[in-house]
């Protein structure tokens, strides 16, 4: 039998009643200012939270079937956060200045009622009064029935995962025979709804669906639809990551000038993950009406540097990068019942004030053969993309 692998959690909480001692970091940096910045000096902006370790789909990058198997031990329903106590963190987190909220999983679709989830975080709103970005990964298998409530729930934009447009990749690649046409009627159900703008991720693996490239960016080309092709990442243990399976960005993009002029453009926001590049029109400049595509490097061109973000995992541990091996007990810090809503902040003040996370940056300057080897890291499917 399959169990769940057992990561090193820091507790946040002293193991003697009553005392609440200060993560690693200066105490005065964990008042709830809007301003809390990291060691690196790293502002808290975007909040991942995973809402379920289960998936419907297995990815062999990020749940392979051998592993995550009819045997694999999930999660029991007690173990994972509530709503309400989700919703209390997060009201904690954005105190820090957090302003952009992502439901990730696994499938956060198969959370039962996750549109009580959305309601209640779209009432938050930041220290200056501002409401919050609410958005959702998925990977568009319960979207077409779901768009309509999500939105109403007050959800904004959903990202849809998407590998390739001929099913027998697509097939090959979740591993569950689910079908591309799904897929797109649920991101068809989504545009009908007003969520948007939409964004596709495709996770390009080399010699899998690396031919799908010009395809994908072809079918979304002038629709609106934003597609970000995604090197393929050593998250986790369980996908048996190699670097040659990776597919630069730089030849994502040269594929792509090959069929579709593309013109480099800036970045929409500080700590954006995506380099985004629009499509040119018969003069050679960007067209708005055409849209763009976005390749996310995070293997060949780190960006650790300005990563504003922070991924909360389904049963309330705190994580402080996709590439972690170690996390912080929030929920133990939620239930005990004798730690206030300014205890709770700030725990989060201190654990974000200490943080030094840069592993892409440290990976990159090792040689190729010890690439990927370390510490065994948190897997994807526990908190999210």
């Amino acid at each position: 039998m399959t169990h769940r692998t057992a990561y090193r959690t820091i507790p946040v909480l002293d193991q003697r009643p009553g005392a609440l001692p200060v993560p690693p970091g200066a105490a005065g940096n964990a008042l709830a200012s809007g301003q809390t910045r990291d060691t690196l000096g790293r502002p808290l902006r975007d909040l991942r939270i995973s809402v379920t370790d289960r998936c419907n789909f297995r990815c062999s990058y990020c749940m392979p079937k051998e592993v995550f198997d009819k045997d694999y031990a999930y999660l029991p329903h007690s173990a994972l956060l509530s709503f309400e106590e989700i919703t209390r963190i997060a009201r904690q987190f954005v105190a820090h200045g957090v302003q952009k909220i992502r439901l990730t999983g696994g499938e956060p679709l198969l959370r039962k009622n996750l549109e009580v989830l959305i309601a209640q975080l779209a009432a938050l709103r930041t220290p200056d009064g501002e409401p919050l970005d609410i958005t959702l990964t998925t990977n568009g298998s319960l979207l077409a029935r779901k768009a309509r409530a999500l939105k109403a729930a007050g959800l904004q934009r959903v990202t849809v995962s998407l590998d390739g447009l001929d099913d027998a990749v697509f097939k090959k690649m979740n591993d569950v025979d689910f079908p591309v046409a799904d897929v797109l009627a649920g991101i068809a159900a989504a545009r009908a709804a007003g969520l948007g703008p939409i964004k596709v991720n495709m996770v390009v693996k080399r010699g899998t669906n690396e031919h799908e490239i010009v395809p994908m960016a072809r079918h979304f080309q002038g629709t609106g639809v934003v597609l970000r092709f995604i090197e393929y990442m050593d998250v986790g243990a369980t996908n048996g990551w190699r670097m040659d399976e990776v597919l630069p960005s730089r030849e994502v993009i040269a594929r792509l000038q090959t069929a579709l002029p593309l013109v480099a453009l800036e970045a929409s926001a500080p700590g954006e993950t995506a380099q985004r590049w629009g499509y040119a029109n018969a003069q050679g400049d960007y067209d708005p009406r055409l849209g763009e595509v976005g390749v996310i490097s995070s293997v060949t061109q780190a960006f650790c540097a300005d990563c504003n973000r922070a991924r909360l995992s389904t049963e309330g541990q705190l994580y402080l990068c996709l590439f972690a091996s170690q996390g912080y007990d929030l929920r133990s810090l939620v239930r005990t019942g004798n730690a206030d809503d300014d205890a709770l902040a700030q725990a989060i003040g201190n654990i974000w004030h200490g943080r030094t996370d840069r592993y892409s940056l440290l990976r990159a300057a090792l040689p190729p053969e010890a690439q990927g080897t370390g510490a065994r890291r948190v897997e994807m499917s526990y908190i999210g993309g």
